[in-house]
């Protein structure tokens, strides 16, 4: 019959305030928490490493003998410039996870591409390309020395580093095109960036210590 008056169901009944279901559990922050746990660990073995390192270099200089073997050099080029990429990265890494709490996945992209693909893939490189100019041989029939043992190792460890955290952000970025870690929760970018703060900040006493001390 036309006009006829529903009654109201249960569903359609508005709950009072009192009677509104809580708001889920914010999620802990297990991600974050883990990579700054992780951070600071590849802190430590950089730390004990580059102890061992300026250890061994002050025995040699207080034995009136030269760090560097004979013919060997290490090149400034290639280390300053290999900190000029990190440094800028820095800036678009900011970016993207700035860009992922507004929601603005394109600028996130962008951001996230030009990090992996440029500034990092590009830092690798450098290092590579210093591996060949130092003359240090690595293998015995050429003579290794302690110097090229800890110059490779310390240096290689650090190049897994960057590609590690090239690879944490290549992850997060994929997830964040899911849908998840982005607007108020853009932890994975967050915890990504931090894991690459410290990266960088570990190639920096690197490159003090190593490739600008000698």
């Amino acid at each position: 019959m036309a006009g006829a008056v529903t009654a109201p169901t249960p569903e359609m009944v508005p709950l009072r305030l009192d009677e509104l279901p809580e708001a889920p559990a914010r999620r802990p922050r297990v991600l974050l928490i883990g990579t700054a746990f992780a951070a600071a660990g590849s802190t430590a073995l950089f730390a004990g490493l580059l102890g061992i390192y300026l250890s061994v270099r002050v025995q040699y200089l207080e034995g009136n003998e030269s760090w560097l073997p004979d013919g060997a050099e290490i090149p400034l080029s290639p280390g300053n410039m290999g900190m000029v990429t990190l440094v800028m990265s820095l800036v678009t890494v900011q970016w993207a996870v700035h860009a992922a709490r507004e929601r603005d996945r394109a600028h996130t992209y962008a951001a996230l591409g030009v990090t992996v693909f440029v500034f990092g893939l590009a830092h690798i490189t450098l290092i590579g390309y210093l591996w060949t100019q130092w003359n240090l041989p690595l293998n015995a029939e050429d003579g290794t020395t302690t110097q090229a043992v800890l110059l490779f190792t310390i240096l290689g460890l650090h190049v897994a580093m960057v590609a590690g955290a090239l690879i944490f952000l290549a992850l997060m970025a994929v997830r964040s095109l899911g849908g998840e870690f982005t607007g108020r929760d853009a932890e994975g970018l967050s915890a990504a960036a931090l894991y690459w703060y410290v990266t960088v900040a570990v190639y920096a006493v690197l490159w003090y210590a190593i490739l600008i001390v000698k």
